[in-house]
């Protein structure tokens, strides 16, 4: 990559290998203050009582919008390229995991 020349206004951004696996995640907890959301990302496994924290995000309310907007606009191109994503109902979890979240 250091051949190429960068364009002014871009930001060159590394992903090393082992990033670049990505960590599996079923459950998202979301709590937020008045400066901050913090996003916990779960793996739940069937038939376990317990379950850890694989990933936390922490964004200001400005990057938790703007998170928003773009997981909106890239679930729509989604379901015109592949149809509507049937979203189930979940049972409910008795999570014992600080103020209550959604996901």
């Amino acid at each position: 990559m250091s051949d190429q020349k960068q364009q002014p206004g871009q930001i060159n951004i590394e992903l090393d290998e082992k990033t670049a696996e990505g960590t599996y995640s079923n459950l998202a907890i979301i709590n937020h203050s008045s400066s901050e959301f913090v996003v916990d990302f779960v793996a739940m496994m069937p038939g376990a009582p317990k379950a850890k924290v694989k990933s936390r995000i922490v964004l200001t309310p400005q990057h938790a919008k703007r998170l928003l907007k773009a997981l909106g606009e890239n679930i729509g191109r989604f379901e015109s390229a592949h149809g509507t994503i049937n979203d189930t109902e979940q049972p409910s979890l008795p999570l014992s995991f600080g103020p209550a979240g959604q996901a």
